[in-house]
């Protein structure tokens, strides 16, 4: 009769201690949730964005380590990443040849390669504005963001419609450097002054250069840079076309070089070429060519600009603008900062423009912009001293000219403009053939796409 009583013993005794055991496991589960951050804690979205970039020199003075554009981005990159909440990103960071932005930008528009981030001059990408996939950056530009660049910068980054497609980090201001030792040795004293200031010569007076540089020169080295084996360094000589008063575009910004004014231009540069003031088989020759030859003493005058600083420490140089129609000269000066595009995914979009609203609140990271000459006013206040020339391309701004007229497919203009400077260069174009058929392909290329505006 006792044994019904001791089995219900055991079976109760039995509950108890299942029920221990439930509860001692249930504590260590919540306790290895509690480690791992929260039991049921929601895994953040992963974002992967596409960083596409050419080929830049970017030695900037806060960071010895940083050489060239790409060590900016992924410097910046690891920073924003590390600190961003929103979602688990990732970013896939590509470096381009600066002959391959067709095949890298356009060819990859709305698709897995299309770059949802670029980093340029804005000569080059300001085309991409009117493609339709550039997005405006007007919502994440705060009043302390705009305050700290002019309304200039602001002015050269927008679009027709008014929206800012550009951010603005540097400028890049193009004139020409040359080798005081190569003019004296030549005779030439009087052009080398002894300050920094960036002069201008009549086109008389660059007869006389050129021609003396040419007769005194040793075998081997030549006066002054030229090339036409492809689109790279076109802009120097869009610039030059300007000597013989050509205004280079329409009202309606486009390409008018078959005037009389064009066609002298074009004229004096066959004539320097057959005078030998330019290097040797100058057509089938780049701009790289002639950067090699100045590095290496045989090229009197080449482009200078912040990014090529280092030669003003391997020679003694004076600085001077392009030939123009007046005692002044012309120069180029344009913008390089980032660029958006939409390749249909938001998220992607989101990620980017937080990035780069990232850096422009981010001290550190702006002074990355003295690569050239910073837009940031804090920037360009903290390192004047430290910038070579900062004052003279400030001084210098009265003589820039608009290359680009924000003319839409300007990838197609380049494509379309340096064929005709190797026909010219080569004899296979007159001067009168090469300004038709500069305006009539260079205008092709303008109109032949839809300006069209993402917003």
């Amino acid at each position: 009769r006792e044994f019904p009583k001791i089995k219900s013993w055991h079976k109760a005794n039995g509950k108890e201690e299942n029920m221990k055991k439930k509860v001692a496991l249930l504590l260590v589960v919540t306790m290895m949730c509690a480690l791992l951050g929260g039991c049921g804690a929601k895994q953040k979205e992963q974002v992967s964005v596409l960083i596409k970039l050419p080929a830049l020199t970017m030695p900037t003075l806060n960071d010895p380590e940083c050489q060239q554009t790409g060590d900016f981005i992924k410097k910046a990159w690891d920073q924003f990443a590390a600190q961003y909440e929103k979602y688990d990103v990732t970013s896939n960071i590509v470096v381009f040849e600066q002959t391959d932005y067709q095949s890298n930008i356009v060819d990859c528009y709305g698709t897995e390669k299309g770059a949802d981030l670029m980093f340029g001059g804005y000569f080059t990408i300001s085309g991409y504005i009117y493609d339709g996939y550039a997005v405006p950056f007007d919502d994440i530009i705060t009043d302390d963001i705009r305050a700290e660049f002019s309304e200039s910068s602001w002015a050269q980054s927008k679009g027709n419609n008014g929206k800012t497609y550009l951010m603005p980090f540097y400028a890049l201001q193009n004139v020409l450097s040359y080798n005081k030792d190569m003019f004296k040795q030549c005779g030439l004293d009087e052009y080398c002054y002894d300050d920094n200031a960036i002069h201008g010569w009549s086109l008389d007076d660059w007869e006389i250069i050129l021609s003396t540089l040419a007769e005194k020169l040793p075998a081997g080295q030549y006066p002054m840079m030229m090339y036409g084996a492809n689109n790279q360094g076109d802009t120097h000589t869009m610039i030059q076309l300007r000597c013989k008063g050509s205004n280079f575009f329409n009202e309606e910004g486009l390409f008018n070089l078959n005037t009389p004014e064009g066609i002298a231009a074009l004229q004096w540069i066959k004539d320097n070429y057959d005078k030998g003031y330019y290097p040797q088989n100058a057509e089938n020759l780049t701009i790289n060519d002639n950067q090699e030859l100045f590095a290496n003493g045989q090229l009197a005058l080449y482009v200078y600009n912040t990014a090529l600083a280092q030669y003003s420490e391997q020679y003694d140089l004076g600085f001077v603008n392009f030939p123009g129609s007046t005692e002044g000269g012309v120069n180029s000066n344009w913008l390089t900062g980032f660029m958006a595009f939409d390749n249909g995914d938001p998220k992607r979009v989101e990620v980017i423009k937080d990035f780069v609203k990232f850096i422009y609140e981010t001290p550190e990271l702006m002074e990355y912009s003295t690569g050239g000459v910073p837009c940031s006013k804090t920037v360009i206040e903290k390192y004047k001293d430290q910038i070579k020339m900062s004052d003279e391309f400030l001084k210098n701004e009265a003589n820039t000219v608009d290359f680009t007229a924000n003319n839409p497919n300007w990838a197609g203009v380049r494509e379309a403009f340096w064929p005709h400077i190797n026909a010219l260069l080569a004899g296979d174009e007159t001067a009168e053939e090469a300004a038709a058929g500069l305006d009539a392909d260079c205008n092709a290329a303008i109109t032949s796409v839809e300006r069209k505006l993402h917003e």
